[in-house]
């Protein structure tokens, strides 16, 4: 058990930190240094005032699961401090830094250990405070394996989260993605098992293409990418969703991920451009240096119903330009430009009543007989937008609500 002048000797060093210093700026942590200050038997505060910090800091840390200890040590693995970066660019932190950093780490550990009797026994007051739990951790241990993993699980907010999307020039955490497991995913085997395998390049990180998956609607394009995605995550591949409005900002993001040791795949769902579009020539310069010319660790899946990717009037098909072939080449040089280009056509009838029997038997639907199954799911696909994994998905939700 700490005593009031353990807490206080806890309070200073974890003011004092360096290396370490981003941590400091998550709420759990500032509200509890604020607490830590507060109840320093010379810190003049009143008790309501001890109590109310207190309180606020209890609230923050019940955000994130109300156990101090596995909060700090989380906290560490998906932290970004400076031997962090020193390593990512390959140059050797100084024996000052080296020390000054596992002097933090020991600070850390003592934090983990301060339980909510070490905070009672610091304010006078008979009410019942409220409690938060502690367990045994090892911090030092907790940050060799985040330095052995760097490559694979990265740092700070991409060791924590597989997906993101763009938004005013930052990469903002999408922390619950929607996606299903490629197990999840029926039918289109071969083009699934492509893009798996382009994926796989760039985790191992050899040569691996842009890629365009274009094709009919509700074919799985969309999940095809994401689930891809997951499926190595723990090998270092991450998923950023651009707009196609947004590709301009692409060199910008690739600037600020060119020391990051994880692979990426910028992902645009739903590539169509206008004639006059502007954002045309932006991503064609994007796909002719590969995303980055200096990058070797991002490429880009971009998903569309069209092949050629642009929007054509008859005027603009039949032509008024004396140079018809070339205007012709033009609209179609940026599909042109990526690597592998994979097609999912609507299904036939046979592969859209096995994706459906699939569905019905992962959902655990009860049906008097595959005739009577495959009849509905049929009669279902006319009257929505015809066979698709998409339409074979919606005839089994409404199928098992009884609709």
């Amino acid at each position: 058990m700490y005593s009031g002048k353990d807490i206080n000797n806890i309070c200073q060093q974890l003011c004092s930190f360096s290396a370490m210093r981003s941590l400091l700026e998550d709420p759990v942590y500032s509200t509890l240094i604020s607490l830590l200050k507060s109840i320093q038997h010379d810190s003049g505060e009143t008790t309501e005032s001890k109590i109310s910090k207190y309180g606020a800091f209890c609230q923050e840390l019940y955000f994130k699961g109300g156990n101090l200890s596995t909060f700090i040590r989380d906290s560490i693995l998906h932290g970004n401090d400076a031997i962090i970066q020193l390593r990512l660019r390959k140059m050797s932190p100084s024996p000052a830094l080296v020390k000054t950093l596992y002097r933090e780490l020991d600070t850390l550990q003592k934090v983990s250990a301060i339980t909510d009797k070490d905070i009672a026994q610091c304010i006078d007051t008979d009410i019942q405070l409220p409690d938060f739990d502690t367990t045994p951790v090892d911090i030092s241990g907790t940050y060799s394996q985040l330095l052995n993993n760097l490559f694979t699980r990265g740092f700070g907010k991409f060791a924590q989260y597989s997906m993101f999307k763009e938004k005013n020039g930052v990469l903002v955490p999408v922390k619950e993605p929607e996606f299903q497991p490629l197990e999840s995913l029926y039918g289109y085997d071969l083009e699934r098992r492509k893009v798996l395998k382009n994926t796989e390049a760039l985790a191992a990180g050899r040569d691996a293409c842009n890629v365009l998956l274009y094709g009919d609607a509700g074919t799985g394009k969309s999940s095809t990418v994401k689930a891809c995605a997951a499926a190595y995550f723990d090998k270092g591949v991450r998923l950023i969703e651009i707009s196609k409005s947004r590709v301009s900002q692409i060199p910008d993001i690739v600037e600020a991920l060119q020391y990051n040791p994880l692979k990426f795949i910028f992902f645009i769902d739903d590539l169509t451009f206008d004639s006059n579009d502007d954002d045309y020539n932006a991503l064609k310069g994007i796909l002719e240096g590969n995303v980055s010319g200096r990058s070797n660790n991002m490429v880009l899946y971009a998903t569309s119903n069209r092949r050629h990717l642009v929007k054509e009037t008859s005027e603009e098909r039949m032509g008024t330009d004396l140079h018809l072939n070339d205007t012709l080449q033009e609209t179609m040089s940026l599909s042109a430009r990526f690597g592998l280009t994979i097609t999912f056509q609507k299904p036939e009838k046979d592969l859209y009543l096995e994706i459906v029997k699939q569905l019905a038997d992962e959902r655990g639907l009860a049906y008097d007989s595959e005739e009577e199954l495959f009849r509905k799911a049929e009669a279902f696909a006319i009257r929505a937008n015809g066979r698709s994994p998409r339409t074979a998905k919606q005839f089994i939700i409404l199928s098992s609500i009884g609709i």
